[in-house]
């Protein structure tokens, strides 16, 4: 579907091009309201990726995937959170900054917020990073508070490219399976943003874990083994005592070209979301009120309304978000 160029000719959040929310004023936000109100969340984290990679790998993953899709959709993009939630194999390794999960999900519960009340009602938060149990947590969350009409989606991208992440004997296109800062997600990153990559600094290691395989799904849950990398504590090491390297895998197999055919079905499919979304509900348009909240009528059309058009805003309804 789409012509994508990789890699990308480098990141975008600072450009003044209208493409981050951040990077403009209110006058081109109105302005770009009024033609597409939709908008990614890059959701990613700082932590450890071995010697040879970024602590914000997570992060310029999703952002470099949601720019290209921005540039092609006219949707905006925020400035990624760059600070996440971690499972507990992660504590304590130098390098991550772990989010504990009730600051965390407020932070995306006030994120949400002030882009619903800002007029940004369509929202995508693209996922990069292990914390694909808990947004989706905090979008309810807010969704229950507040009940208006919206929409949010929880997007965790592995999930949407699954068996183009797979190793060879899985039909996939890799010599190892995709873990974390290994041969796979290094080379997506090689294909997104090569210049923070020194892969002559690549080290290996061996994964390994408590029971035979075939119970522990892997980084990304690409496998859809019976219990995912989240569900379970005590059935592998902790990665400060086991992978000191910051590594479970073989970053040194890395190779952009393995990552192409995944990043074109990818963010193809993001395309085709987002034309879906803005075919059924174009700009301005919601799901429908009389079936998605049973709150009063007056009450929704006034916060639909806004603060400074006749309307209020929305934490009329509750504070903090």
């Amino acid at each position: 579907m789409g012509e994508w160029q990789f890699p990308p000719d480098g990141g975008r959040m600072e450009r003044p091009e209208g493409l981050y929310l951040q990077t403009m004023n209110m006058t081109q936000i109105n302005a770009r309201l009024k033609k597409n109100d939709l908008i990614i969340i890059p959701v990613g984290s700082t932590e450890c990726h071995g010697a040879a990679q970024p602590l914000g790998e997570d992060t310029f993953l999703v952002t470099r995937m949601a720019e290209q899709v921005a540039l092609k959709t006219g949707c905006t993009i925020a400035e990624p959170v760059w600070y996440g939630s971690h499972p507990y194999n992660h504590l304590g390794m130098p390098g991550t900054i772990v989010v504990p999960e009730d600051a965390f999900l407020a932070n995306l519960r006030a994120i949400i917020a002030g882009l619903w009340n800002m007029g940004f009602r369509k929202q995508i938060f693209l996922n990069g990073h292990g914390q694909e149990e808990v947004i989706p947590l905090a979008l309810h969350q807010w969704a229950k508070k507040y009940q208006v009409p919206s929409l949010l989606i929880s997007l965790h991208w592995p999930t949407v490219i699954h068996d183009f992440l797979k190793d060879k004997a899985h039909g996939g296109p890799f010599e190892t399976p995709f873990q974390h800062a290994c041969e796979v997600e290094a080379s997506y990153s090689l294909a997104l943003f090569p210049e923070f990559m020194d892969m002559s600094l690549a080290v290996d290691t061996k994964p390994e874990g408590f029971l035979p395989p075939g119970h522990v799904d892997k980084g990304g849950e690409v496998y859809h083994a019976p219990i995912k990398g989240h569900e379970h504590v005590g059935l592998g090491g902790i990665e400060v005592l086991v992978y000191p390297e910051g590594v479970i895998g073989q970053p040194t197999l890395a190779n952009a070209d393995k990552a192409k055919p995944g990043l074109d079905a990818l963010l193809d499919y993001m395309v085709r979301l987002i034309g879906d979304i803005m075919t059924k509900f174009p700009t301005g348009v919601l799901p429908p009120t009389d079936k998605t909240t049973m709150r009063d009528a007056a009450e929704i059309d006034a916060l639909l309304k806004g603060p400074l058009n006749g309307g209020k805003h929305i934490y009329t309804v509750a504070y903090p978000p």
